[in-house]
């Protein structure tokens, strides 16, 4: 998949944001221990600002940004041959980031989103301004040809198929045990959480345990 594939393919804003949000409750509820989840979300990470992230634990991952101006994503594959750490320099990938609106540019140099030497690790980097009616992209050749090589597809598959169904399959792989299809539909619908929800998808937790994550992913009581 590459980058034109994945912009074609996300949904809009606001059921992105749900979709990440769902995410990181699932796993809230699966991993008591927060350092061991693949996806996070942050209600309140900056003013007016929201932050989904994923983190393999092994250099690859992606932030998004929500915030009133729309949506920035960035994401990176250590493994990717576009990685700024291939070349002598750290530099982006050329092109990778031509087009980024003014609007969005201080995510472009955001710490967050970059290493201590000051390196942006990105492969992956697209946007959404609020009311517009398609995610956008730099303009780049891939290296030989590949589309693949950004990582696009490894990164953000699940929220190109985004069903509970799929991120069911990717929870039970992870985590190493069958995990109930219909609480993952419970929280993919934003339901609130109760006793039997949580339960059937972590019967070491109750959801008293939960309400600082609740309140930290902001979702729905």
């Amino acid at each position: 998949m590459s980058v034109s594939d994945l912009a074609r393919r996300l949904p809009g804003i606001d059921e992105l944001r749900d979709r990440s949000r769902a995410m990181a409750m699932v796993e809230a509820v699966l991993s008591p221990d927060r350092h061991l989840r693949h996806h996070a979300f942050h209600a309140g990470w900056g003013e007016g600002a929201q932050l989904a992230s994923r983190d393999n634990g092994s250099g690859d991952g992606y932030s998004i940004v929500f915030s009133a101006a729309g949506a920035y994503i960035c994401g990176f594959d250590h493994e990717s041959p576009m990685s700024p750490y291939v070349t002598d320099d750290g530099e982006v990938w050329p092109g990778l980031l031509d087009g980024v609106p003014e609007v969005f540019q201080h995510h472009v140099v955001e710490p967050a989103f970059r290493d201590e030497d000051g390196t942006h690790a990105v492969t992956v980097c697209l946007w959404r301004e609020a009311g517009d009616a398609r995610w956008r992209h730099g303009t780049f050749d891939y290296p030989n040809g590949d589309t693949r090589a950004d990582g696009a597809s490894y990164l953000f598959g699940l929220l190109t198929d985004a069903t509970s169904a799929a991120f069911t399959d990717f929870a039970a792989d992870y985590y190493g045990r069958e995990i109930d299809l219909d609480a993952v539909r419970h929280v993919f619908a934003l339901r609130p959480l109760d006793e039997a929800v949580v339960a059937a998808l972590n019967p070491q937790v109750v959801l008293a345990d939960l309400q600082e994550d609740i309140r930290h992913i902001g979702y729905p009581r």
